[in-house]
């Protein structure tokens, strides 16, 4: 199969990256952002494509997507306003507290990726390994030495691929009581050592999709 990878993704795209971020997450968000409607109009309305790299094959169809997170924003963020424009007024406040305890604060020293779903009959094929490659060429190309990520304890598959490609545990997170309401029971960050190509501190904006 070939794989071409491309900052951001197609505008005709968007529905369909909301729809594979859901099947990819919806079992550790759904009790959060359900019912699921509600939920994909919510990824729909932040989805930031200047936070994306996307996989298309050869005929443009849409692969995969793996997003990362900067001090300008990410992939999948918003706003209360926009929690409050999707569940009104108090459904936003309990669900911006828990997701709050989700959030991962971006840092100068490391890249920082924020999720990688690929479609279910692309999987297996090499996708997953291209984004993760073009992952850690983007933190190269922006000057970090390290590129981190944070893997779920029951995704082994995931774990797995992310060794695969040199990176290595360093810290356990555990939820506590919060398991109960986000379905995993710890969380695994992951860390892999880059070779920067530029003298860079900070990122700067991917070029628009």
């Amino acid at each position: 199969m070939t794989v071409t990878i491309r900052h951001g993704f197609a505008a005709a795209d968007r529905a369909e990256v909301g729809r594979l971020y859901w099947q990819a997450f919806g079992g550790k968000l759904g009790r959060v952002l359900r019912p699921e409607a509600k939920a994909i109009s919510f990824i729909d309305r932040v989805l930031r494509a200047d936070h994306a790299l996307s996989a298309y094959d050869a005929n443009g169809v849409l692969l995969g997507v793996a997003g990362y997170k900067s001090p300008l924003g990410a992939l999948v963020g918003g706003r209360f306003s926009d929690l409050r424009a999707v569940y009104g007024f108090f459904g936003a406040h309990w669900r911006a507290l828990l997701l709050a305890l989700l959030e991962r604060d971006t840092e100068n020293k490391r890249f920082l990726m924020d999720g990688i779903f690929v479609r279910a009959e692309a999987r297996g094929r090499g996708v997953g390994s291209a984004l993760l490659t073009a992952i850690c060429d983007e933190a190269q190309a922006r000057g970090y030495a390290e590129v981190r990520l944070d893997v779920i304890d029951s995704n082994d598959r995931a774990r797995a691929l992310y060794l695969r490609h040199g990176f290595r545990d360093v810290a356990t997170t555990r939820t506590g009581l919060l398991g109960l309401v986000f379905g995993f029971e710890s969380a695994i960050t992951m860390v892999r050592t880059e070779t920067p190509t530029v003298s860079q501190t900070s990122p700067s904006p991917a070029p628009p999709a």
